[in-house]
Protein backbone atom coordinates (compact mmCIF):
# COMPACT_ATOMS: atom_id res chain seq x y z
CA UNK A 1 0.00 0.00 0.00
CA UNK A 2 1.30 3.51 -0.95
CA UNK A 3 1.98 6.36 1.99
CA UNK A 4 -1.67 8.38 0.16
CA UNK A 5 -3.24 5.15 1.22
CA UNK A 6 -2.03 4.33 4.10
CA UNK A 7 -2.40 8.37 5.55
CA UNK A 8 -6.05 7.93 4.34
CA UNK A 9 -6.51 4.40 6.11
CA UNK A 10 -5.03 5.89 9.51
CA UNK A 11 -7.45 7.16 12.54
CA UNK A 12 -6.64 10.55 13.54
CA UNK A 13 -7.86 12.35 16.61
CA UNK A 14 -9.82 15.37 16.29
CA UNK A 15 -8.65 17.34 18.84
CA UNK A 16 -4.76 16.49 19.23
CA UNK A 17 -4.50 15.10 15.80
CA UNK A 18 -2.19 11.86 16.76
CA UNK A 19 -2.78 9.26 13.89
CA UNK A 20 -3.60 5.62 14.86
CA UNK A 21 -3.57 1.99 12.64
CA UNK A 22 -6.34 0.62 14.45
CA UNK A 23 -9.57 1.92 15.71
CA UNK A 24 -9.23 0.92 18.74
CA UNK A 25 -6.12 2.19 19.88
CA UNK A 26 -8.07 5.94 18.72
CA UNK A 27 -10.63 5.04 21.03
CA UNK A 28 -8.22 4.14 24.21
CA UNK A 29 -6.34 7.51 23.50
CA UNK A 30 -9.55 9.03 23.77
CA UNK A 31 -10.82 7.46 26.61
CA UNK A 32 -7.31 8.41 28.77
CA UNK A 33 -6.53 11.40 27.10
CA UNK A 34 -9.44 13.30 28.61
CA UNK A 35 -9.80 16.13 25.90
CA UNK A 36 -12.09 18.98 26.59
CA UNK A 37 -13.06 22.89 26.12
CA UNK A 38 -10.54 23.11 28.58
CA UNK A 39 -7.55 22.60 26.85
CA UNK A 40 -5.68 25.71 25.12
CA UNK A 41 -6.11 25.27 21.20
CA UNK A 42 -3.90 26.70 18.48
CA UNK A 43 -5.96 29.37 16.99
CA UNK A 44 -4.12 28.67 13.56
CA UNK A 45 -4.91 25.15 12.94
CA UNK A 46 -7.18 24.08 15.91
CA UNK A 47 -4.98 21.49 17.79
CA UNK A 48 -6.32 20.95 21.87
CA UNK A 49 -2.82 21.12 23.88
CA UNK A 50 -2.12 19.91 26.89
CA UNK A 51 -0.84 23.25 28.72
CA UNK A 52 -0.37 26.87 27.85
CA UNK A 53 3.50 25.91 27.58
CA UNK A 54 2.48 22.91 24.66
CA UNK A 55 1.11 25.58 23.36
CA UNK A 56 4.09 27.96 23.12
CA UNK A 57 6.09 24.99 22.24
CA UNK A 58 3.44 23.98 19.47
CA UNK A 59 3.57 28.06 18.11
CA UNK A 60 7.43 27.85 18.76
CA UNK A 61 7.17 30.98 21.15
CA UNK A 62 10.28 31.36 23.13
CA UNK A 63 13.49 29.38 22.89
CA UNK A 64 11.33 26.23 21.78
CA UNK A 65 11.62 24.95 17.70
CA UNK A 66 7.48 25.16 16.39
CA UNK A 67 6.18 21.75 15.91
CA UNK A 68 4.26 22.83 12.99
CA UNK A 69 5.96 26.23 11.18
CA UNK A 70 2.70 27.51 9.69
CA UNK A 71 1.06 28.00 13.08
CA UNK A 72 4.31 29.57 14.45
CA UNK A 73 4.50 32.38 10.94
CA UNK A 74 0.85 33.24 11.73
CA UNK A 75 1.52 33.54 15.45
CA UNK A 76 4.55 35.65 14.72
CA UNK A 77 2.60 38.27 12.74
CA UNK A 78 -0.63 38.22 14.85
CA UNK A 79 -0.81 36.36 17.99
CA UNK A 80 -0.89 37.78 21.81
CA UNK A 81 2.12 36.33 23.85
CA UNK A 82 -0.11 36.43 26.80
CA UNK A 83 -3.65 34.66 26.04
CA UNK A 84 -2.04 33.01 22.89
CA UNK A 85 -4.76 34.02 20.62
CA UNK A 86 -4.06 34.36 16.99
CA UNK A 87 -6.05 37.74 15.65
CA UNK A 88 -6.78 38.16 11.27
CA UNK A 89 -5.18 41.69 11.59
CA UNK A 90 -2.23 43.90 13.49
CA UNK A 91 -5.00 46.48 14.60
CA UNK A 92 -7.14 43.59 16.39
CA UNK A 93 -3.69 42.50 18.04
CA UNK A 94 -2.96 45.96 19.14
CA UNK A 95 -6.69 46.06 21.01
CA UNK A 96 -6.52 42.98 22.42
CA UNK A 97 -3.34 43.41 23.66
CA UNK A 98 -3.94 46.70 25.25
CA UNK A 99 -6.45 44.95 27.36
CA UNK A 100 -4.33 41.45 28.11
CA UNK A 101 -1.48 43.26 29.27
CA UNK A 102 -2.19 43.71 33.14
CA UNK A 103 -0.27 45.49 35.60
CA UNK A 104 -0.01 44.59 39.40
CA UNK A 105 -2.88 46.26 41.26
CA UNK A 106 -1.98 48.59 44.05
CA UNK A 107 -1.76 47.33 47.78
CA UNK A 108 -4.77 49.16 49.74
CA UNK A 109 -3.73 51.61 51.98
CA UNK A 110 -5.43 50.84 55.81
CA UNK A 111 -6.79 47.17 54.85
CA UNK A 112 -7.45 46.56 58.01
CA UNK A 113 -9.29 49.17 59.00
CA UNK A 114 -11.26 48.32 55.68
CA UNK A 115 -11.59 44.95 57.28
CA UNK A 116 -13.05 45.97 60.90
CA UNK A 117 -15.37 48.43 58.93
CA UNK A 118 -16.70 45.77 56.25
CA UNK A 119 -17.51 43.48 59.01
CA UNK A 120 -19.41 46.13 60.83
CA UNK A 121 -21.32 46.61 58.14
CA UNK A 122 -21.87 43.05 57.99
CA UNK A 123 -20.91 43.46 53.53
CA UNK A 124 -20.23 40.08 52.50
CA UNK A 125 -19.34 41.68 49.16
CA UNK A 126 -21.78 39.58 46.67
CA UNK A 127 -21.52 36.44 45.34
CA UNK A 128 -19.05 34.60 43.32
CA UNK A 129 -15.32 33.22 43.67
CA UNK A 130 -12.96 34.67 46.37
CA UNK A 131 -9.25 34.06 46.39
CA UNK A 132 -7.25 33.27 49.38
CA UNK A 133 -3.55 34.01 49.91
CA UNK A 134 -1.36 33.13 53.24
CA UNK A 135 2.21 33.79 53.83
CA UNK A 136 4.08 31.49 56.19
CA UNK A 137 6.81 32.11 58.96
CA UNK A 138 9.12 28.96 60.22
CA UNK A 139 7.84 26.70 62.64
CA UNK A 140 9.90 24.06 64.33
CA UNK A 141 13.56 23.58 65.70
CA UNK A 142 14.90 24.57 62.54
CA UNK A 143 12.26 26.64 61.21
CA UNK A 144 11.56 24.63 58.26
CA UNK A 145 7.67 24.09 58.99
CA UNK A 146 5.55 26.72 56.97
CA UNK A 147 2.91 28.15 59.61
CA UNK A 148 0.54 30.86 58.68
CA UNK A 149 1.07 34.08 60.04
CA UNK A 150 -1.19 36.70 57.91
CA UNK A 151 -3.57 35.93 55.69
CA UNK A 152 -5.88 37.57 53.09
CA UNK A 153 -9.07 36.69 51.28
CA UNK A 154 -10.12 39.04 48.05
CA UNK A 155 -13.66 38.70 45.84
CA UNK A 156 -13.72 39.00 42.00
CA UNK A 157 -13.26 42.98 41.73
CA UNK A 158 -10.21 42.52 44.07
CA UNK A 159 -11.40 44.21 46.96
CA UNK A 160 -10.68 42.87 50.44
CA UNK A 161 -13.03 40.84 52.48
CA UNK A 162 -10.58 39.77 55.09
CA UNK A 163 -6.83 40.49 55.87
CA UNK A 164 -4.91 39.91 59.01
CA UNK A 165 -2.08 38.66 60.77
CA UNK A 166 -2.47 35.77 62.38
CA UNK A 167 -1.30 34.09 66.09
CA UNK A 168 0.99 30.74 64.74
CA UNK A 169 -0.64 27.97 66.79
CA UNK A 170 2.73 26.71 67.55
CA UNK A 171 6.07 29.14 68.79
CA UNK A 172 7.82 30.95 65.56
CA UNK A 173 11.50 30.05 65.29
CA UNK A 174 12.08 32.07 61.82
CA UNK A 175 9.99 34.97 61.23
CA UNK A 176 11.59 35.41 57.39
CA UNK A 177 11.50 38.94 57.39
CA UNK A 178 12.89 39.61 54.03
CA UNK A 179 10.28 38.16 52.26
CA UNK A 180 7.17 38.78 54.71
CA UNK A 181 7.73 41.51 56.49
CA UNK A 182 6.62 40.15 59.41
CA UNK A 183 8.12 40.64 62.54
CA UNK A 184 6.82 39.58 66.23
CA UNK A 185 5.33 42.47 67.50
CA UNK A 186 2.87 42.35 64.51
CA UNK A 187 1.28 38.54 66.29
CA UNK A 188 1.28 39.87 69.63
CA UNK A 189 -2.07 40.80 69.36
CA UNK A 190 -3.05 39.09 66.15
CA UNK A 191 -6.24 37.19 66.22
CA UNK A 192 -5.56 33.26 66.30
CA UNK A 193 -5.61 30.59 63.82
CA UNK A 194 -8.82 29.85 64.89
CA UNK A 195 -10.23 33.25 65.38
CA UNK A 196 -9.25 33.69 61.63
CA UNK A 197 -10.33 30.35 60.16
CA UNK A 198 -14.05 31.21 62.01
CA UNK A 199 -14.03 34.78 59.75
CA UNK A 200 -12.79 33.19 56.82
CA UNK A 201 -15.43 30.46 56.97
CA UNK A 202 -18.38 32.94 57.36
CA UNK A 203 -17.16 34.46 54.22
CA UNK A 204 -16.96 31.41 52.61
CA UNK A 205 -20.41 30.11 53.44
CA UNK A 206 -22.14 33.22 52.26
CA UNK A 207 -24.76 32.68 54.58
CA UNK A 208 -25.19 29.48 54.25
CA UNK A 209 -24.98 27.25 57.80
CA UNK A 210 -23.56 24.33 55.66
CA UNK A 211 -21.39 24.33 52.36
CA UNK A 212 -23.85 21.43 50.38
CA UNK A 213 -26.91 23.74 50.99
CA UNK A 214 -29.11 23.18 48.49
CA UNK A 215 -29.38 26.93 47.35
CA UNK A 216 -25.73 26.98 46.44
CA UNK A 217 -24.96 29.94 48.04
CA UNK A 218 -21.23 29.06 49.03
CA UNK A 219 -18.32 30.74 47.26
CA UNK A 220 -16.03 29.41 45.17
CA UNK A 221 -12.59 29.44 46.87
CA UNK A 222 -9.36 30.36 44.20
CA UNK A 223 -5.92 30.08 45.40
CA UNK A 224 -2.32 28.71 44.32
CA UNK A 225 -1.59 26.01 46.02
CA UNK A 226 -4.80 25.66 47.82
CA UNK A 227 -4.03 22.45 49.61
CA UNK A 228 -1.78 24.02 51.28
CA UNK A 229 -2.78 27.17 52.44
CA UNK A 230 -6.05 25.52 53.97
CA UNK A 231 -3.29 22.75 56.14
CA UNK A 232 -1.91 25.94 57.45
CA UNK A 233 -4.99 27.04 58.57
CA UNK A 234 -5.95 23.83 59.76
CA UNK A 235 -9.74 24.59 57.56
CA UNK A 236 -10.96 21.93 55.17
CA UNK A 237 -12.97 22.81 51.78
CA UNK A 238 -15.02 20.80 49.43
CA UNK A 239 -13.07 19.89 46.39
CA UNK A 240 -15.91 20.75 44.45
CA UNK A 241 -15.79 24.19 45.37
CA UNK A 242 -12.03 24.96 44.86
CA UNK A 243 -10.23 26.67 41.95
CA UNK A 244 -6.32 25.87 42.44
CA UNK A 245 -4.50 27.31 39.49
CA UNK A 246 -1.21 25.30 40.68
CA UNK A 247 -3.73 22.16 39.68
CA UNK A 248 -5.71 23.12 36.48
CA UNK A 249 -3.69 21.48 33.57
CA UNK A 250 -3.87 24.34 31.70
CA UNK A 251 -1.54 26.01 33.86
CA UNK A 252 1.02 23.52 34.65
CA UNK A 253 4.49 22.52 33.27
CA UNK A 254 4.73 20.40 30.10
CA UNK A 255 6.43 16.94 31.02
CA UNK A 256 5.48 13.17 31.17
CA UNK A 257 4.11 14.10 34.85
CA UNK A 258 2.40 17.24 35.71
CA UNK A 259 3.85 19.55 38.00
CA UNK A 260 2.88 23.19 39.40
CA UNK A 261 4.21 26.12 37.52
CA UNK A 262 4.87 29.11 40.44
CA UNK A 263 2.86 31.95 40.92
CA UNK A 264 5.42 34.41 39.39
CA UNK A 265 5.83 32.80 36.45
CA UNK A 266 2.32 32.01 35.66
CA UNK A 267 1.50 35.81 36.50
CA UNK A 268 4.35 37.09 33.88
CA UNK A 269 3.62 34.57 31.18
CA UNK A 270 -0.22 34.92 31.07
CA UNK A 271 -0.77 38.22 32.91
CA UNK A 272 1.82 39.97 31.63
CA UNK A 273 3.66 41.50 35.09
CA UNK A 274 5.69 41.07 38.00
CA UNK A 275 5.16 39.75 41.31
CA UNK A 276 7.77 38.74 44.05
CA UNK A 277 10.47 40.10 42.56
CA UNK A 278 12.02 41.32 46.08
CA UNK A 279 11.23 42.99 49.29
CA UNK A 280 8.53 42.12 51.38
CA UNK A 281 5.82 40.29 49.96
CA UNK A 282 1.79 40.91 51.05
CA UNK A 283 -0.71 38.18 50.28
CA UNK A 284 -2.88 40.59 48.95
CA UNK A 285 -0.52 40.30 45.64
CA UNK A 286 -0.76 36.53 45.27
CA UNK A 287 -4.29 36.75 45.79
CA UNK A 288 -5.32 39.01 43.38
CA UNK A 289 -2.69 36.86 40.60
CA UNK A 290 -4.41 33.71 41.35
CA UNK A 291 -7.75 35.30 41.35
CA UNK A 292 -7.17 36.78 37.62
CA UNK A 293 -5.47 33.41 36.12
CA UNK A 294 -9.02 31.99 37.28
CA UNK A 295 -10.70 34.56 35.44
CA UNK A 296 -8.84 34.67 32.40
CA UNK A 297 -8.94 30.77 32.11
CA UNK A 298 -12.28 30.71 32.34
CA UNK A 299 -12.96 33.54 29.89
CA UNK A 300 -11.10 31.35 27.45
CA UNK A 301 -12.94 28.04 28.34
CA UNK A 302 -16.18 30.16 27.78
CA UNK A 303 -15.15 30.98 24.37
CA UNK A 304 -14.93 27.30 23.68
CA UNK A 305 -18.39 26.76 23.69
CA UNK A 306 -19.57 26.73 27.22
CA UNK A 307 -21.47 29.70 28.82
CA UNK A 308 -20.42 31.31 32.01
CA UNK A 309 -24.16 30.62 33.56
CA UNK A 310 -22.75 27.16 33.64
CA UNK A 311 -19.73 27.67 35.47
CA UNK A 312 -20.38 26.56 39.33
CA UNK A 313 -21.83 23.30 37.74
CA UNK A 314 -18.62 22.77 36.28
CA UNK A 315 -17.46 21.49 39.79
CA UNK A 316 -13.73 19.78 40.43
CA UNK A 317 -13.81 18.94 36.37
CA UNK A 318 -13.37 22.71 35.69
CA UNK A 319 -10.45 23.69 38.12
CA UNK A 320 -9.43 20.13 39.90
CA UNK A 321 -7.59 21.03 42.82
CA UNK A 322 -5.80 18.08 43.97
CA UNK A 323 -4.23 15.52 41.12
CA UNK A 324 -6.17 14.37 38.29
Amino acid sequence: MDNSSDAHSRHRCAACYRQFNRMEHLVEHMRTSHHSRHEPRCGVCGKHCRSLDALRDHLGFGASLPSKPACATAFQAHGCPLCLAVFPTSAALRAHCAACKLSRAPIPSSVQSLTRTMSRMGVRGGGGAVALGCKMVGGGSDGTLDVCARVCVVDEHEAILYESFVKPLIPVTHYRYESTGIRPEHLRDAPTVKQATRRIQDILLNGEQSYYSSRGAARLLVGHGLEHDLDALGMDYPAHLRRDTAAYPPLMKTSARLMSNSLRYLTRSCLGYDIQTGGHHHPYDDCVAAMRLYKRMRAMRDQHGRSKDNDDDCTAKAFPSIGL
